[in-house]
């Protein structure tokens, strides 16, 4: 379903499990990140009324699950550190010709945030069946259901506003090649996309 081309190792959720306080920072800003996007959209085109009325309940569902990572954080005994730069997103947006016009910078823009919630869905998916605390098993196996549909919702309005202006298709499956190649650079760190 996520068609991502290149899986995760399960031996990252080991990596990550050997240092929940960093994973779930890195995870509540992630949260965040995802938060702040949605805002974003809704902010640069606001003549999208379906997309901005989808981006406003987005919102606030990223900025919910960072509370309940936050929650887990604290009730853990933990600190919520400082934020992480996300190195893989930054190598990601190298891929989309950053000159392009207001249009095809939002299906870049859809494009990108639907990949980074497809490899978040298949991450906490990892998570969720190889970590040995139950709790938070559950708690990545309820996230990983929501990403998916994060997922297919970026995806889905890539779709419907590309389609007139490019082949939105074959840009998709390029990406899905191109982050491939990036990944493999990730999951050696206890970061959800390192």
């Amino acid at each position: 379903m996520l068609n991502l081309k290149l899986p995760t190792d399960p031996n990252w959720a080991n990596i990550a499990e050997k240092n929940l306080e960093e994973i779930l920072t890195d995870h509540a800003y992630c949260e965040q990140k995802a938060a702040s996007a949605a805002i974003s959209f809704m902010v640069r085109y606001p003549e999208k009324e379906d997309l901005v009325t989808e981006m406003i309940k987005l919102a606030q569902e990223e900025l919910d699950h960072f509370k309940m990572v936050h929650d887990h954080i604290k009730a853990r005994g933990l600190k919520l550190g400082p934020e992480r730069r996300d190195n893989y997103v930054n190598e990601l947006r190298q891929f989309f010709n950053t000159g392009a016009n207001k249009e095809n910078i939002l299906i870049y823009k859809l494009l990108l945030s639907a990949i980074i919630e497809a490899r978040s869905c298949e991450r906490f998916k990892i998570l969720s069946e190889n970590i040995n605390d139950t709790e938070l098993s559950g708690f990545y196996r309820q996230l990983m259901i929501s990403e998916a549909n994060h997922y297919t919702t970026f995806l889905a309005f890539a779709k419907k506003y590309g389609k007139d202006i490019m082949d939105v298709d074959k840009l998709w499956n390029d990406f899905l090649a191109f982050e491939a190649e990036v990944v493999k650079n990730y999951g050696k760190k206890e970061h959800i996309h390192g």
